[in-house]
């Protein structure tokens, strides 16, 4: 069998990135078009309209950084993970649909939010299953493999939507009849892409488990939040991820809207934003295929330095031509630099914790970009110039490069390789020496 050769399991696993990446593409493209169709009936300008949308992304990603790290905390509970995965799609999915019935821009927002959150924590459980799923050598690749394969599988159901939007009035409905129906499709195909794993998912690393889940969250997520401080490997990746991160989600969370805000034709926005999709899908598995051959730490720094070039860019975007090559280079890298940070972090930390882990990790990663989605709004309203805002971006990313380069000249600290061995391939037993241990977390 080759090795690059995907498992049942590992299929999977990918599959739920096929189905919860239609979610994040309808995200960048379709409903920011859309919210600016609502907001621009009830009479809010193009700037107040970018800042409402970067002020929501906002909320969300604060709401989840303080839920992340305890809910994902309680996943590494024995039984606890599959459930409240299933719960989190759940949420995302009823809120997809949802947001097609909403007609006031206020509601739509809220309604938005609450499926935001749902997709937001379901994939803070999704990564802490990559250590279940397979194996330390393959992390690279299988990891790389889910987002390849989420973005070409995602522009399935997108390109539905988009010729049901794009040709509604030919096809004879409204432009909201067009959109609930966008939302369903992309509700379905999500939910059902997430079945395979649900079925075939089992937690191979997990504490035992506590009388009271919640309580016992917070006080392990206490201990290992002072615990990192002696971790500083697994601190400096942290703190270089909350910068470098951050600018990669602003970007794909604020491109359709900066694009509806400069005036560009919402249809080219559209195919241009598919069109990296598409560029992703190969990319992202040429960097899979290139951490066999080159440390994985190197890859992230050239995906790190290329997105400080692109934020630069953006700041001299001026038509659509301009747009179309900026979207062509987020495709480039976007896969490489998620994919393989995500294999990274789930290398040097224990498998045992890693949902408390990525819960943490979330703080600094998507929950924390509320940085970049509230300064290109601010900086937006203050400066009345949105290009001033977003080129606000490049200054994480060069953060980014620092702070990781720190990371890789710092060796695996004794306290987390340690518990990574205790952890293994095994399931911690219930007795009175790893109580005692698990304390001490």
């Amino acid at each position: 069998m080759k090795k690059s050769k995907l498992s049942p399991l590992e299929r999977n696993w990918v599959l739920y990135d096929v189905g919860n990446s239609a979610f994040t593409l309808l995200v960048s493209t379709l409903l920011p078009i859309y919210f600016n169709y609502i907001a621009g009936n009830a009479g809010i300008s193009s700037v107040d309209y970018l800042a409402y949308w970067g002020y929501a992304a906002s909320i969300v990603t604060i709401i989840v950084a303080f839920m992340g790290p305890v809910v994902g905390t309680m996943t590494d509970i024995k039984d606890f993970r599959k459930p409240i995965f299933m719960a989190s799609i759940a949420i995302g999915t009823i809120g997809c649909i949802a947001m097609g019935f909403a007609k006031q821009w206020i509601l739509f927002l809220a309604i938005y939010m609450i499926a935001k959150i749902g997709y937001s924590c379901s994939l803070i459980f999704y990564d802490s299953m990559l250590s279940d799923v397979t194996t330390n050598s393959r992390m690279d690749m299988v990891s790389a493999q889910g987002f390849a394969w989420g973005y070409i599988g995602s522009c399935v159901p997108f390109a539905g939507c988009l010729v049901i939007v794009l040709f509604a009035d030919k096809i004879g409905i409204s432009l909201e009849t067009a959109m609930i129906i966008s939302f369903i499709i992309i509700a379905v195909w999500w939910g059902f892409m997430s079945i395979p794993l649900i079925k075939t998912y089992k937690q191979k690393h997990y504490i035992l488990k506590s009388r009271n889940a919640v309580s016992d969250s917070f006080s392990r997520i206490g201990k290992t939040f002072a615990n990192i401080k002696k971790q500083k490997k697994i601190m400096f990746f942290i703190i270089a991820f909350f910068f470098y991160i951050d600018g990669v989600y602003t970007i794909i969370d604020m491109a359709t809207a900066y694009g509806s805000a400069l005036g560009l034709n919402s249809t080219t926005l559209l195919l241009a934003l598919l069109v990296t999709q598409i560029i992703a899908f190969p990319c992202a598995i040429i960097f899979g295929r290139l951490s066999e051959k080159i440390e994985t730490s190197k890859l992230i720094l050239v995906c790190i330095v290329a997105y400080f070039g692109i934020a630069v860019f953006a700041v001299f975007l001026r038509n659509q031509i301009q747009f179309w090559i900026l979207a062509m280079l987020v495709g480039m890298f976007q896969g490489g630099i998620q994919a393989l940070s995500r294999s990274f972090f789930t290398k040097i930390i224990p498998q045992n914790q890693s949902g408390e882990y990525f819960g943490i990790l979330d703080i600094c990663g998507k929950g924390a970009s509320f940085v970049g989605t509230t300064v290109v709004g601010a900086a937006s309203q203050i400066t009345g110039n949105i290009n001033i805002g977003v080129g606000m971006i490049s200054i994480m990313f060069i953060l980014g490069i620092v702070f990781f380069s720190i990371c890789v000249r710092t060796p695996l600290d004794d306290i987390a390789t340690d518990e990574k061995k205790d952890c293994g391939q095994t399931q911690i037993k219930t007795n009175d020496k790893v109580v005692e241990r698990l304390n001490t977390i």
